[in-house]
């Protein structure tokens, strides 16, 4: 089997993604239908033309881009269920779907109530044979922009199933669905994907939780998820990333909101050796809103690499970003964020914050905040700041026989609650202070 793949992409450029692998990931999805392939076909193509990050590419300033490497991975194989010791963490929802190396061990079906009604809660497997045309019309329909092309290109080429929400018009799903994505065996590479839309006046909630099946492993993970929420719906999204510290992982997020409609998306960065977070909120219609949210514990030598874009295309729209990190040991953060407003996007109220609380000296945060304004009516603010925990805030614990890692625990909880009380769901709440508790007793 061949490609249209230029003869001069280099195995530095391929790494184990070569033409072969990707014939062999072809045959895993042979029965999908054709113009899925199609598609597949002419990302791997992209992929293969598209040169490495460098030095000198903007899109990944103060980025590692030297620990990228794209080598030692292979495709993944299959696991039980048993494999990835899978919890629900307490998550009593509408449905819930726990895939193992692309592969479904956990599928529990919604509610009889929500399949009346029309919802659809499926693998995205089982949703491109059942409902080819609803997902052709939402799945990777936005291009990246923030610098990931090659990566992005890969993730269309090698995904191989994922979730797929869909909620039709005037429908509310009041409980959350539950995602679960499980990398196992070292060298794995995972390409997970989640898709959610929610048609005019809908409401949902879902949460994907990302996880190495075994702390230690390396992985490579590229992910993705595509909201799209017409108008009048709602939809809330929380991703808590909790990849083992050995892993390599780049996830994009592309969110479309039409007119009226709100989108809160929130993720959890956690895990992972270095991770690259890019998220692109295009706001189409008058009185969309796009609410971005992400909370980071970086420790040891970890580094958050976070891109973000609020594009407003329509008058009376408006966003709001903040991304909040606290930042232990020697660990790194990179935050690059632009909103761009176009010149009929007259209105505008749009707003970009990244803070960094900073628990070492050796710690390392760059926040690099922008605006584009085309239209002369708006209103568009941006700002960062890194500071250490105020001593006397230190003392005052520690004084009352706190321990300083305890005195540190609390701080930053009350640092991110900011955050964390934006989520009107109690479990997701408490789910996601958890995954922060855990992290301080590692």
């Amino acid at each position: 089997m061949s490609f249209p793949v230029p003869t001069s992409a280099s195995a530095a450029v391929v790494g184990s993604f070569t033409e072969a692998a990707f014939a062999a990931h072809l045959a895993r999805v042979a029965h999908l239908p054709a113009w899925w392939l199609d598609r597949k076909k002419a990302a791997y193509a992209r992929f293969a033309a598209l040169p490495m990050p460098k030095r000198t590419d903007e899109g990944w300033r103060f980025s590692n881009f030297a620990a990228l490497t794209l080598d030692g991975f292979s495709l993944p194989e299959p696991v039980k269920l048993a494999d990835v010791h899978h919890t629900a963490m307490g998550i009593t929802g509408a449905g819930t779907l726990a895939l193992a190396n692309h592969r479904v061990v956990v599928s529990e079906p919604i509610a009889a109530e929500f399949a009346q009604k029309g919802v659809i809660f499926a693998s995205l497997q089982d949703a491109l044979l059942k409902h080819g045309e609803l997902v052709r019309a939402h799945l990777l329909t936005q291009p990246s922009k923030l610098g990931s092309e090659k990566f992005a290109a890969l993730h269309e080429a090698f995904l191989e199933d994922g979730a797929f929400v869909y909620v039709p018009k005037h429908t509310e799903v009041a409980v959350p669905f539950g995602v679960f994505h499980y990398a196992a065996n070292a060298g794995t590479a995972l390409f997970p994907h989640t898709l959610v839309v929610a048609e005019e006046n809908a409401k949902v909630t879902v949460a994907d939780f990302f996880r190495s099946a075994n702390a230690g492993e390396r992985q490579f993970i590229c992910g993705g998820n595509d909201l799209f929420a017409s108008h009048g719906a709602q939809i809330t999204y929380v991703a808590m990333q909790d990849w083992s510290r050995e892993t390599l992982a780049l996830q994009f997020n592309a969110t479309i909101a039409r007119r009226d409609a709100r989108v809160l998306s929130l993720n959890l960065h956690a895990g992972a050796r270095q991770a690259r977070h890019e998220s692109f909120s295009q706001l189409q219609a008058p009185g969309a809103h796009s609410e971005m949210l992400a909370l980071t514990i970086a420790h040891d030598t970890q580094e958050f690499d976070q891109r973000t874009l609020q594009i407003h295309q329509a008058p009376n729209t408006s966003s709001n970003l903040l991304y909040k990190n606290a930042l232990l040991d020697r660990a790194k953060t990179i935050f690059s964020g632009l909103i761009v407003v176009d010149p009929d996007a007259q209105k505008t109220d749009a707003y970009q914050s990244n803070r960094n609380l900073m628990l070492s000296d050796d710690a390392e945060a760059h926040s690099l905040p922008g605006l584009e304004i085309q239209a002369n009516d708006v209103r568009c603010t941006h700002g960062a700041t890194s500071a250490r925990i105020p001593a006397e805030q230190e003392f005052y614990l520690q004084s009352r026989g706190i321990r300083k890692a305890q005195a540190d625990e609390l701080l930053v909880f009350g640092f991110f609650e900011e955050v964390l009380g934006k989520l009107e769901n109690q479990e997701l709440h408490d789910r996601l202070s958890e995954i922060i508790r855990a992290k301080f007793k590692e």
